[in-house]
């Protein structure tokens, strides 16, 4: 007998239909002996509706009552599919967030800070079946919380781990983790198991599977997750520790996989006076701001001499931080700021990197022989990321992806 937390996102909770058929996949759990908890998001859209009725009430909404609003979707799904799984016989029933409770701090991105897990155990002694609306939680005053977007991978994997549960699964509308994004290469292979570290780089450079907080947590205690299709009664990808993913294969690839991400605007400041603070007079206000800065760039010709920075921030925090920069231009000193957004960070993930000198290399090569010229590079231990322009997309994750020798046999599958 095992112990499960299964979730589901908002593709598979999409409609009765489709609640139906997770019903059967959870009932199928139960039936083989495991105890099993289950959480689930808002019906695909839902959310999306559901803020921007908030936007609509009051531009300068408040966040209490927003998460008030935002978290209904969660707890209609989880409503529909206890009331779907009592009809097939199984002893389910819902539990929102503020009954376990999942203590969170903050609203609208709110942190976990503890679950107790004595409700679930009790339901697990009874033979019951536990459904979650993910998302939530309950602040120490006692209001609804939200977790931010995304947050239903993340409830999750806290509960997973608060109940000790011998692993995590997240059905969603993809098979499993690809070598990169079957829709650009279709001979993209569906990954066995992939570790922590790299579905974390995976994740935070343009990988939709999983959400970046939950892989980091299930990381930190360990959790082993196993990415599946909800349609599709496949093996998925085991997301694992380093040690355990040398059971799967011992001869792994240096580079695991290829991600792309559009959600990129190049940011540059010319004219910067060449002196000791400048940079940190610039980051600063942005830090604030809670604007991130990835990739970062500086060009200063002679000592003394105005130099150029060029770095990059999220497309959709761009506006603002175009607005805390010219806050500081008479302060600074600097010339102009132009900005860029027809591009796209390319990165290399693979843990083999740590061990093998020459992929940066190698990666630089690839694209020049195509013609594709690099804007920007960061780097990490196991990841390469380069920042080019937006058209040459699929032909520099093409290219990539046969480069470093991860094409496979052609098969249908959803995107990463």
């Amino acid at each position: 007998m095992a112990r499960i937390v299964m979730k589901f996102g908002g593709t598979s909770m999409a409609g009765i239909e489709r609640i139906r058929h997770v019903a059967s996949l959870v009932k199928r759990e139960a039936d083989r002996g495991n105890q099993v908890a289950v959480v689930v998001s808002a019906m695909a859209g839902e959310t999306d509706r559901l803020v921007q009725l908030c936007r609509e009430a009051a531009a300068l909404y408040d966040p209490r009552e927003y998460d008030v609003v935002v978290a209904s979707g969660e707890q209609v799904t989880a409503g529909l599919l206890a009331i779907t799984l009592q009809g097939m016989g199984t002893n389910a029933r819902s539990y929102m967030g503020w009954q376990l409770p999942i203590r969170a701090s903050g609203h609208t991105a709110g942190l976990i800070d503890h679950i107790d897990a004595d409700v679930l155990e009790r339901v697990f002694e009874q033979g019951g079946i536990a459904v979650i609306p993910g998302f939530q939680g309950v602040t120490e005053a006692g209001d609804l919380a939200t977790l931010g977007r995304g947050g239903s991978d993340t409830s999750a994997v806290a509960l997973a781990v608060a109940a000790k549960a011998d692993r995590c699964d997240i059905y969603t509308d993809v098979e499993g983790v690809f070598t990169t994004d079957p829709r650009i290469v279709p001979r993209a292979r569906k990954l066995e198991a992939i570790t922590y570290e790299e579905m974390l780089e995976l994740a935070s450079v343009g990988a939709k599977v999983l959400q970046t907080r939950s892989v980091g947590l299930a990381m930190r205690y360990n959790m082993p997750l196993q990415v599946l299709s909800s349609f599709e009664d496949k093996p998925g990808t085991l997301i694992v520790s380093d040690t355990q993913i040398e059971e799967f294969n011992m001869e792994r690839q240096l580079i695991t996989g290829i991600a792309h991400d559009k959600n990129e605007a190049l940011v540059t400041l010319t004219g910067l006076p060449d002196k000791p603070g400048t940079v940190a007079a610039i980051f600063s206000p942005l830090a604030d701001a809670n604007i991130n800065v990835d990739m970062i760039i500086q060009i200063a010709p002679r000592a003394g001499e105005e130099s150029e920075l060029t770095f990059t921030v999220p497309k959709a925090s761009l506006d603002h931080a175009v607005a805390e920069l010219e806050k500081v231009k008479e302060t600074v000193g600097f010339g102009t700021i132009s900005t860029e957004t027809d591009v796209v960070k390319v990165s290399a993930v693979g843990i083999g990197m740590r061990s093998n000198a020459g992929i940066a290399a190698q990666m630089f090569r690839t694209l020049a022989e195509r013609g594709i010229n690099i804007r920007a590079i960061s780097t990490s231990e196991i990841k390469v990321s380069v920042l080019i322009p937006e058209d040459y997309t699929e032909l520099a994750v093409r290219v990539l992806h046969s480069a470093f020798g991860l094409d496979g046999a052609v098969e249908s599958g959803a995107a990463a």
